[in-house]
């Protein structure tokens, strides 16, 4: 029997587990953070601190690519967290009234997601896991160095941080966004390739809450979500397991005017000001059920390890966002590990001995899994950074390239057309659900006549300006604007 360990358990490295185990594999989860405690049947996870992945306790969603994977591979962790509370979103409520061709179509269904809080899904992951004969959970457990064959080239062994020495046919790192083979490689003598990155540009204030309500008090215009990105900054709620909902609002990081956000009566006048948001905190309506956390995303980032086809080393696989970190903004994160995780299970079932054939398969799956929406995001950031960074400083946005008439339309004119036209609309919610790249939606020939025929979209609600919402944070936290 194979022998795989996996560096990291969290959603990324548990679905792994989950995978690889599916696949015939002895596997061994190496998890710095404590086991968590009992939970009893229909009871959502607490919101437990986790020095190693902070972002934990931060928003997320699960977009329908994730929910895919679930309900075809792991249906018994979907199981495990709808008896949490999760919910069940079908984002065709969220389709623009009186847009055309509106009627249902079978390929809806797939237009669906998941509300549940990252610790709720990450805790059913960790309840199937565990039981699964074969599987074992190491707790308190880091990775500390590989060991390689003679001739350098290949994984046979690791050894942790407790001196323990683990053989491995290969070895899995979901450490996230530290991607530690990059350290594991250098302290073996074999440099790992250059990784790309580009700024994200993203300050992000987080609380989570609980609905005292018995129906939701505003729509999700998102689908998955309450909210926009406006002209320099974000708000976005998304709702969570049982009556739980959490608010995001992302800034500029040097964004100082908005500093106050990190208070919670800074937080909670950015949050009511905000188009959709304000219904949500209104009265009566919700209570708090965290402080105000803040986190500065990292860079996007796609690892040359994960992306070289001949890498230093066989056997050795990065996987989730020690593959590739995106925007959090954009929510693929948790979707993008678990379809990684039995994609990589999938290439490894089809060599038995993993070698440079599978490390060549496995940077082909980078490159078409990941890639596309590494790309995307930057070029996203890019835009949004500068448009963002010009009302902070109170000048005219930049202008649109010029644009040339024989072009195709951009993801600018999908999302306007979107506003009216439901096919339009369905190839921009596959984009934004993670289940069709942006290529691909504006690859489709009828999809771009539907584009250059739409008309003008409806005003849609704006935010406070930036001087505003500067005086509206500013003035409830009581500083001085």
């Amino acid at each position: 029997m194979p022998v795989a360990v996996i560096a990291g358990g969290s959603i990324a490295g548990l679905a792994a587990a989950l995978a690889l185990h599916g696949i015939g594999y002895r596997v061994h989860v190496l998890e710095r953070g404590d086991e968590p405690p009992p939970r009893r049947a229909g009871e959502a996870a607490p919101d437990r601190p986790r020095p190693t992945a902070p972002q934990a306790l931060h928003s997320h969603t699960l977009t329908s690519l994730g929910l895919r994977v679930l309900r075809e591979r792991a249906p018994q962790v979907l199981a495990a967290a709808r008896d949490a509370g999760a919910h069940l979103l079908d984002l065709t409520l969220a389709m623009p009234a009186g847009a055309t061709d509106a009627a249902r179509e079978p390929g809806d269904d797939e237009l669906a997601a998941l509300g549940c809080r990252r610790p709720t899904l990450e805790r059913a992951l960790h309840d199937t896991v565990r039981t699964l004969p074969g599987v074992t959970l190491h707790h308190r457990a880091t990775l500390a160095a590989l060991e390689l064959d003679p001739a350098r080239r290949a994984v046979r062994a690791v050894r942790t941080t407790a001196g323990e020495r683990l053989p491995a046919d290969i070895v899995v790192d979901a450490t996230g966004r530290t991607a530690a083979h990059r350290a594991w490689l250098r302290d073996a003598g074999t440099p790992p390739p250059e990784d790309r990155a580009e700024p994200s540009g993203l300050r992000g204030h987080t609380r989570v809450y609980r609905l005292r309500s018995a129906t939701a008090p505003g729509p999700l215009n998102r689908g998955n979500a309450a909210g926009d990105i406006w002209d320099h900054y974000a708000g976005v709620l998304h709702p969570g397991d049982g009556d739980t909902f959490s608010i995001a609002l992302a800034t500029l990081p040097g964004d100082r005017g908005l500093s106050a956000l990190r208070t919670a009566a800074g937080f909670t006048a950015a949050a009511r000001a905000t188009p959709g948001l304000g219904p949500w905190l209104a009265d009566g309506v919700s209570e708090p059920l965290s402080p105000v956390r803040a986190i500065t995303a990292p860079p996007n980032t796609l690892r040359g390890a994960a992306l070289a086809p001949r890498p230093p080393v066989t056997g050795l696989y990065p996987l989730g966002d020690a593959a590739c970190t995106t925007n959090p903004l954009f929510g693929r994160g948790m979707s993008l590990a678990l379809e990684h995780a039995f994609r990589l299970a999938d290439l490894l079932a089809a060599h038995p001995r993993p070698g440079e054939e599978a490390a060549h398969d496995a940077a082909r799956l980078t490159t078409t899994l990941l890639l596309p929406w590494y790309e995307h995001s930057a070029a996203a950031d890019r835009a949004r950074i500068a448009r963002w960074q010009a009302a902070v400083d109170g000048a005219a946005p930049p202008p649109p390239p010029p644009a040339d008439p024989a072009d195709p339309p951009g993801p600018a004119a999908l999302a306007a057309a979107a506003a009216t036209d439901a096919v339009v609309w369905r190839a921009l919610t596959r984009t934004l659900m993670t289940l069709a790249t942006p290529a691909q939606a504006l690859g489709d020939d009828k999809i771009l006549a539907r584009i250059r025929q739409a008309p003008p979209p409806p005003a849609r609600p704006q935010a406070p300006p930036h001087a505003e919402l500067v005086r509206l944070v500013t003035q409830a936290a009581g500083a001085r604007p």
